[in-house]
């Protein structure tokens, strides 16, 4: 009875925000006084492994049939590799990588590789979000050169319509879905590496690159450390429907947010990085304590962490990126080789422009094949959107 009362509550807060007949929360979907109730309302869903086990099977099913991803075509070991212009920096490499995500549609990107010689090395997926520059910018190049000197293989990639996917535009109505699958073919590539050690894989971005972070993660137990950053939340399901545009945190018997898909990465190593100038404000104090009642169902209090920056805003910056390094160093054992000087220094990084970092131009055009628009994307796969 007690659940009846609080699955009535839950969808009477839902249809308040966004009527009866959406299964859709986009954004601010609960005030941050309802979500600190929701987290007490949902703890009492279960109270020992066996029981939190089935609200997460429940969990990871809703978000594989609210973005339909068991009707993508069926993976396929030809990537159609499109990899060119590798420079050589100071401790690492970058080349410029295309990769088939299903016939017809590329997913663009570039590929960090340590100089230093290793029969296996750990690997990293580095999306990026919605912040300036984006694949470009120099917070991403950043990030992507230290942990590929520190001895990762490190791929950073184009969201859906930025950059050069531009196949589709960024918010079409299967962005999350499209996303997401990107975000698992990264992973089979990276996993088709003869150098690429397979219990050493993780992933991590900021904003809508944390989404995308936590999603594959809660889906997909080949990534085997996380790092979601400024964008774990309660009441924030996402401001983007590359985010939340499809039914994954709720049905007609499940209703769920952010905080327990990052959940879902345990007893996997997790770190969720917070800030005071977003919706991730209350980490410390919400979302964080649910998070680590999770791992104490797995004795695995000590995979799981919180960075929470109080004085600072939405951005992986250089404080925030550091205590990735940090995480990343000690679960996937990568070197420690980085300039350090009461902090990491990432002045051996080279900022390079966008032309340089460009997978398609008149020495590399692109294939011939590539299915263009959203509405060909949509028709060729035959997954339109349910709400």
């Amino acid at each position: 009875m007690k659940k009846l009362v609080i699955h009535i509550t839950l969808l009477i807060m839902s249809i308040a925000a966004f009527g009866q007949d959406s299964l859709v929360g986009l954004g601010h979907h609960w005030s941050e006084d309802q979500a600190n109730l929701v987290m007490k309302e949902f703890s009492t869903e279960w109270n020992d492994l066996a029981s939190w086990e089935k609200r997460q099977e429940r969990i990871k099913k809703g978000i594989i049939e609210g973005m339909q991803l068991e009707k993508m075509p069926k993976i396929s070991k030809n990537f159609n590799t499109i990899i060119h212009s590798k420079l050589k920096m100071d401790g690492y490499n970058v080349e410029n990588i295309a990769i088939e995500s299903f016939p017809g549609f590329y997913i663009t990107g570039n590929l960090y590789t340590p100089t230093i010689e290793k029969e296996k090395y750990a690997a990293i997926l580095s999306p990026h979000g919605h912040l300036t520059n984006k694949r470009f910018t120099d917070f991403m190049q950043y990030r992507c050169a230290v942990l590929a000197r520190m001895g990762a293989v490190v791929f950073a990639y184009d969201m859906i319509g930025y950059g050069e996917s531009d196949q589709v535009e960024h918010k079409m109505p299967i962005a999350l879905l499209l996303q997401t699958h990107n975000s698992r073919r990264v992973l089979d590539y990276l996993l088709s590496r003869p150098d690429v050690d397979s219990e050493r894989i993780g992933m991590t971005g900021g904003s809508g690159g944390g989404t995308q972070t936590f999603m594959l993660t809660a889906i997909d137990d080949r990534i085997k450390v996380s790092v979601p950053a400024v964008q774990v939340s309660a009441h924030f399901f996402g401001g983007c429907v590359c985010e939340s545009g499809m039914p994954v945190h709720r049905s007609a018997d499940h209703q769920t947010n952010n905080v327990e898909i990052a959940a879902l990465c345990a007893p996997r190593p997790l770190l969720m990085i917070s800030d005071g100038g977003d919706w991730t404000r209350n980490t410390p104090r919400v979302e964080y304590p649910y998070v680590q009642k999770v791992y104490s169902l797995y004795n695995a209090e000590h995979k799981v962490e919180n960075v929470h920056l109080p004085l600072e805003r939405h951005d992986y910056g250089f404080s925030k990126r550091a205590a990735a390094y940090n995480f990343f160093q000690h679960h996937l054992k990568l070197s420690s080789n980085i300039p350090y000087d009461e902090g990491y220094l990432e002045d051996f990084v080279t900022i390079l422009p966008p032309e340089n970092l460009r997978v398609f131009n008149t020495a590399n055009p692109k294939p011939e094949n590539l299915l263009q628009g959203n509405q060909a994307v949509m028709e060729y796969l035959k997954i339109g959107v349910e709400q």
